[in-house]
């Protein structure tokens, strides 16, 4: 009796063993299936029996259907939205409530280049902008401005961005809202505005300083004229004469330049002998006061044939260059200018003096607006400080180059190219 117990108590415990181990085998399955997110037959579950299985496997498959159908939808509306906002040029941005990428267009890529392959990363290893993580907080707290301008910096470069930001419904039917980005890059305009403020602040300066001496003199003259000397009336009218003429001199450089920089600059081309150009501005120097105390020599070249330029704003660039080479040069210094054939592309223009030469650090800015080596000896001289800036726009506007190379001690050479074709 007790063998007999024994072992239909072993047999009933391998049975409920076989079964356990078929429902744990049956779980797995049901598992991995759910994970995937494919559906099952009711024969994948083998040893496992009973209504109840037959429900759970019928509700898993529904379930699985059912998240594979929601997820065609979104993947389609992703796409379909990606597909809209990708034609855009503005950039676009859309993050998920822990801040991870879900879409992000082209033009995003052309704000941030590093910005490859982003969608599904986190939105602080991608943009590194403490105030722009912020702003998407403000955006999510519903308390941000409509729009708002930051600044991203890498490295050197500053980048220069006007984002506006709104809460949208999710696609996957989450709780939290995601946060939509619109990114606009002004960067360009912020460094216009920079020169423009530059600009009025330098106009202003060099203005200042003429017009406060002529509304000094005037203003004595004005109040004094019966008490002062003849000799210091005279005096104080050359003054009023001499800083008006800068003032003068100041407005037609900075005309030339608004001329330059418009749409339409008035360039005149016109077969030209550029040999023959430079050896009459030459002779002409050489008959002018501060010419006969300098040595001036052309250099030609025979290669050098005709090219199409406007001859009068050429002349403009060498008798700008030639001016400068006169008052910073002391009397006796050697200018030499010269035009030769580089290669079958340009010619070479170099004006070149053994004066004092340039300091290395002011050799790059020495084409900026107002920018002056010696700026109380510029003054001194009449210089506008918007000579050199004038030779650029006209070179450039010949489609050549300019640059400078000086040592101090050494003398100081400038250098512009014409192109041989202007097609």
């Amino acid at each position: 009796m007790f063998i007999a117990l024994t072992l239909f108590l072993a047999v009933a415990l391998g049975v409920t063993l076989l079964k356990l181990f078929n429902h744990q085998r049956a779980v797995r399955s049901l598992h991995q299936a759910l994970l995937k997110k494919q559906p099952f037959l009711r024969e994948d579950l083998p040893g496992v029996s009973g209504h109840s299985w037959d429900q759970l496997c019928a509700l898993s498959n529904d379930l699985i259907v059912e998240v594979g159908h929601l997820q065609q939808l979104r993947n389609g509306q992703l796409a379909q939205l990606e597909a809209t906002l990708g034609s855009l040029q503005e950039a676009v941005l859309i993050v998920d409530a822990n801040n991870y990428i879900l879409l992000a267009n082209k033009a995003l890529q052309g704000i941030f280049p590093r910005a490859v392959n982003i969608l599904g990363q986190r939105l602080e290893l991608v943009l590194h902008s403490a105030a722009f993580l912020n702003y998407v907080e403000l955006v999510r707290r519903g308390t941000a401005q409509p729009q708002n301008e930051i600044e991203f910096i890498d490295g050197p470069q500053a980048t220069w961005i006007e984002v506006t930001g709104a809460t949208i419904q999710t696609i996957n039917g989450q709780k939290a809202p995601w946060t939509l980005f619109v990114l606009h890059n002004i960067t360009k305009q912020k460094k216009l505005e920079a020169v423009r403020k530059d600009f009025v602040a330098n106009v202003s300066h060099e203005l200042r300083t003429p017009l406060s001496v002529i509304k000094g003199y005037v203003e004595t003259l004005v109040d004094g004229s019966e008490d002062i000397p003849a000799s210091d009336r005279a005096r104080f009218l050359k003054t009023i004469q001499r800083h008006t003429e800068r003032l003068n001199s100041l407005l037609e450089d900075l005309l030339v330049l608004s001329r330059l920089e418009s749409i339409n600059p008035g360039l005149h081309r016109e077969s030209t002998d550029l040999n023959a150009l430079f050896r009459a501005i030459m002779d002409d120097y050489r008959a002018r006061p501060a010419g006969k105390e300098h040595r001036l020599d052309f250099t030609p070249d025979v290669a050098v044939g005709s090219l199409l330029v406007d001859p009068l704003k050429l002349t403009q660039v060498v008798e700008n260059l030639l001016d400068n080479a006169l008052k910073y040069t002391p009397k006796g210094s050697t200018i030499d200018l010269s035009a030769r054939l580089s290669s079958s592309t340009e010619v070479i223009v170099c004006l070149r003096d053994n004066g004092p030469g340039i300091p290395e650090a002011d050799l790059p800015h020495i084409f900026e607006r107002f920018y002056r080596v010696d700026k109380g000896r510029s003054r001194e001289k009449g210089g506008t400080g918007l000579g050199l800036s004038i030779v650029k726009h006209i070179v450039q506007l010949h489609a050549g180059r300019v640059w400078v190379e000086s040592t101090q001690g050494q003398g100081t050479a400038f250098f512009f190219s014409l192109p041989l074709r202007t097609n």
